[in-house]
């Protein structure tokens, strides 16, 4: 069958602040700068960081911010997002995500149900409906319950934002082709269908761990898997417990799944690496990650006979990209295979980079310890 082509690469510009470095680019209220990132104030419950607004000179169709912090002791985080046009703010605040690493003080969860004529929350997506927007800004409350010892702490904070309409202009970074082609990056394979079934109130295991697990894959290829005592809880132990507690801890209950895509760099952040969520917007700029020795997690959405290699249907699934071929061609860790050993898959490029950009948009998590330098951005940055 013909696949249409790849839409015009489009406008997508990603900004992070990392904490505390950033702190005065924005405004902070009852936090301290530790070397940790902003924490609480010690005699207060709760706190507040705001972003700077975040000019991207294009007319914005979606926003999806990602983060890392640490909320020990009950505490949490709750992230909104807001768009900007020109001087002053054009929509008003929507709250994106109420999140804890853990699970006991408050549900980790979306926030469904928002929306208004400017914009409208899709899960982790804030989409505009209606408003001029060509900017965004990011606020950040910390809560501490009362009597905890210690604070949460925020680390990052960042933002994707996409274009409304396609552009012609020549945005990407062109890689070394020597550097990125015939490379394949050693990224252990996981398949989550091996946990079919198992843990129904954290999404069921087989069909629908696709995320988690590829967090888990990249995790464990930088060296920066959980350890055992973490996920000693799980009980039957099963193929791979460690799938399971990052299920469990990327679960969105809201949304009643594990692929809420800021929640697993979340998780991932947990683990000392930097995590954040982006947009690419083909797989040359891909090829950059793969030169500088970086897997991506990417989602994409397709039918049976539409990938050669990927023959079944879904609606967003994710995979590690470790790789290319000497041609140029995907080499994938795709979870959805009946064991480890049938994870890795070679798929035809064109192809998969249709039902990438299609599907999600060219979405992509990008896990890497901060000793392990991102390559030169394009022009208009997405990373």
């Amino acid at each position: 069958m013909t696949i249409a082509a790849p839409p015009i690469r489009r406008d997508i510009a990603y900004q992070g602040f990392h904490l505390p470095a950033d702190t005065t680019a924005g405004s902070a209220d009852s936090l301290l700068a530790t070397d940790r990132g902003l924490t609480l104030d010690a005699a207060e419950g709760r706190g507040t960081w705001t972003a700077p607004p975040v000019p991207v000179g294009f007319p914005v169709a979606e926003v999806v911010p990602s983060w890392t912090a640490d909320t020990p002791d009950d505490c949490w985080i709750e992230v909104e997002l807001r768009g900007w046009h020109d001087d002053a703010a054009s929509t008003d605040w929507y709250l994106l995500a109420r999140w804890a690493a853990g699970d006991h003080a408050v549900r980790r969860t979306s926030v469904p149900g928002q929306r208004d004529g400017d914009a409208r929350v899709d899960t982790d997506t804030l989409i505009m409906t209606g408003a001029t927007v060509t900017g965004w800004q990011a606020r950040v409350t910390l809560f501490r319950p009362a009597g905890s010892p210690t604070g949460p702490v925020l680390r990052s904070l960042g933002a994707v934002a996409t274009g409304a309409t396609p552009t012609d202009q020549g945005y990407e970074q062109e890689p070394d082709s020597a550097d990125a082609r015939a490379r394949v990056l050693d990224v252990p394979r996981y398949s989550q269908r091996l946990h079919a079934g198992q843990y129904p109130q954290w999404g069921g295991g087989g069909d629908s761990w696709c995320s988690p697990t590829c967090t888990s894959m990249v995790l464990a290829y930088w060296g920066a898997a959980p350890a055992p005592e973490r996920y000693a809880w799980v009980e039957p132990s099963g193929p791979r417990p460690v799938v399971v507690h990052a299920a469990r801890h990327c679960y969105d209950h809201a949304y009643a799944g594990a692929g809420n895509w800021p929640f697993n760099t979340a998780y991932a952040g947990l683990h000392g690496v930097d995590a954040f969520v982006t947009r690419l917007r083909s797989l040359v700029e891909a090829e950059a990650f793969i030169a500088a020795g970086i897997p991506l997690i990417v989602s994409a959405a397709f039918r049976a006979d539409e990938v050669p290699g990927l023959a079944y249907d879904t609606g967003g699934h994710l995979m590690v990209l470790v790789g290319f071929t000497a041609d140029g061609d995907p080499v994938l860790n795709d979870p959805y295979a009946p064991d480890d050993d049938a994870v890795r898959r070679t798929v035809p490029r064109q192809r998969f980079e249709a039902v990438w950009q299609r599907g999600s948009g060219g979405v992509a998590y990008v896990l890497r310890p901060a000793s392990v330098p991102l390559p030169p951005p394009p022009t208009q940055a997405n990373w």
